[in-house]
Formats: structure tokens, C-alpha cells, sequence
């Protein structure tokens, strides 16, 4: 499939394997996570796209503008789930090598069983630069991630990058929730787009 001229040309065209990383600790935590949690937290995210559909998430830290990745700010559930997160995050991204990587967007997406997110693209600017990985904490066999038409299983506790460039959708075919750790990855030192400027100034 073409690759979105304005996306980092590091990004995965498809799907890039990552590596395992231990999610124990951080697991058994958000298994424990009271459905009243997850209903508050979800209540107030800031990410409310119509693709989404039914999917619950937690927000630990946020773009301050999705015209933007550079800027992001942590939300109040971040101080408390840190400790869990950072292992996990820093594991992740080893792969990468970037000295000062910076992660704009972290989140748990919580799907259900018979849940979907519809096909779509990241279409704001903010997702078009940073690397958009997937660590799965709970999910079956039955979940599939499709990246333009090829459907993929990520196994627990692989991180994952996916091509948020390409139509990408999911399906939770199985009985029990899928839930995984979200973020989105990106290195400050490498060279600015050009474009960037021009879609900040909304052009």
C-alpha cells in the first residue's frame, strides 16, 4: 500500500514485532481495576473519535493539540500507574535506539467481547510522525488487528508497532475483553517535517 507522504519515514509500512516485554506487574494491576475506574476514566478522555466505537480507555498523558506531537501533558491517573508504565514503555522501544525518545500518548484501550473498532486512519496530524505501538496485557485468539486487509494476532506481552497510516480496524471475535497498553513513541532529535508549520498554522 502507498505510504502516507507527510508519516515519518521510520514508521512501519505494516506491522513491525517488537520483542516480548514482561507485563506481569502491570497486568495484574489493571485486572484488578474496578469497573467503576474504568467508567470514570473513560467518561473523561480526550480521545473521542466515532472509530473508536464501544472501546473504554484510561489516559495517562495526552497531545496538548492534535495538530501537534511535540507538546503533551500528563493526566491525573499517570502519577499513580507510572511505576507499572515506565518498565513497560522503556522495554518497548529498545528497538528504536533514540537517546531521548518522548512518549505523547499513553493509554489502556479495553475492548469487549463482540467489540470493534471500525476501519479508519489516524488522521490528525499529531499521529502521523510518532511511532504507534501495541502492548497486549489480556486478550484470545479470536482478536484480530488488520493493517490494509491483512489480519494480525498480537500475542500478550509482545510489543507491537502497527501502521496507523494505512486502514487499520480490530475485531474481538472471542469471549473475554481484549486490553492493551497504547502509546505512541517518537524521537525529538530527529529533523522536523516541513510541513509541520503549515498544518499548526491550519493550512
Amino acid at each position: 500500500m502507498a505510504h502516507d507522504p507527510y508519516a515519518n519515514p521510520r514508521k512501519t509500512t505494516s506491522l513491525r514485532r517488537l520483542g516480548p516485554v514482561d507485563i506481569a506487574a502491570l497486568k495484574a494491576a489493571v485486572l484488578a481495576l474496578p469497573e467503576a475506574v474504568w467508567d470514570a476514566e473513560n467518561a473523561g478522555k480526550p480521545n473521542r473519535f466515532e472509530a473508536l466505537d464501544k472501546t473504554r480507555h484510561i489516559v495517562f498523558r495526552f497531545v496538548d493539540s492534535v495538530r501537534d506531537w511535540r507538546s503533551s501533558h500528563d493526566r491525573p491517573a499517570w502519577a499513580e500507574w507510572r511505576d507499572l508504565l515506565e518498565p513497560v514503555l522503556q522495554a518497548a522501544v529498545m528497538p528504536y535506539g533514540y537517546a531521548n525518545g518522548a512518549f505523547p500518548r499513553v493509554m489502556f484501550a479495553r475492548m469487549a467481547p463482540g467489540g470493534e473498532i471500525k476501519p479508519h486512519r489516524d488522521a490528525n496530524a499529531a499521529a502521523k510522525w510518532p511511532h504507534k505501538i501495541h502492548v497486549p496485557l489480556l486478550t484470545n485468539d479470536k482478536v484480530t488487528f488488520f493493517i490494509d486487509g491483512t489480519g494480525y494476532h498480537l500475542p500478550e506481552g509482545e510489543a507491537a508497532e502497527v501502521n496507523n497510516m494505512g486502514v487499520h480496524a480490530v475485531k474481538n471475535d472471542g469471549d473475554t475483553d481484549r486490553i492493551h497498553l497504547i502509546f505512541e513513541y517518537f524521537d525529538p532529535d530527529q529533523p522536523t517535517p516541513d510541513w509541520l508549520p503549515r498544518v499548526i498554522a491550519g493550512g
